[in-house]
């Protein structure tokens, strides 16, 4: 998992818990890194999901709503610092329904070694999109919160369904519907 991903988490979890829960967090972590990340560094998923366990823990916020939240700070990430990205886009649902296409290629030319879940288009409509995430790390709801903040991007709204395909959510089925 790269790095970038880690030091967002960290630096949200400094803006809305302070630097204490952030030394807690690692501290109660088995971490081969020992908590230190650069964004350009890559880290095992393992890492991220003690980090994500034990801030749960220390703040009884379920992971997939800390993983909704995180979602919303690092598209804020992408809005600062890729702004061409956002840019290539008019509408959500040809923003989402690129992802595997046009998004997850371009990533992949910042991060060539960057670990990419997968997004199936099933479906699309100019109103509706019914898309496939397929990933092993099962951070479905960082893709819910992406897709919930690229409407807000867009000053539109959409009514977002998850539906699990595989119960541990490693495969979910998105249906969404713009408002």
């Amino acid at each position: 998992m790269k790095g970038i991903i880690f030091t967002e988490f960290l630096d949200l979890v400094e803006d809305k818990f302070g630097l204490e829960t952030v030394d807690e967090i690692i501290e109660n972590s088995n971490l081969p890194s020992e908590g230190v990340y650069t964004s350009i560094g890559t880290y095992s998923f393992s890492e991220m999901l003690q980090l994500l366990q034990n801030l749960s823990k220390k703040t009884a916020i379920s992971i997939d709503n800390l993983l909704l939240v995180y979602a919303e700070h690092f598209f804020s990430v992408i809005e600062n610092s890729y702004p061409g990205l956002l840019a290539n886009y008019k509408d959500p649902i040809e923003m989402i329904s690129s992802i595997e296409d046009h998004i997850h290629v371009e990533v992949r030319k910042i991060y060539p070694d960057a670990e990419l879940p997968t997004f199936i288009v099933e479906e699309k409509t100019t109103n509706s999109l019914t898309l496939i995430y397929k990933s092993s790390r099962a951070m479905h709801h960082f893709g819910l919160g992406l897709m919930n903040k690229t409407f807000e991007h867009f000053n539109a709204t959409a009514s977002i369904v998850l539906e699990k395909i595989k119960e541990d959510g490693t495969e979910v089925k998105f249906l969404i519907n713009k408002n």
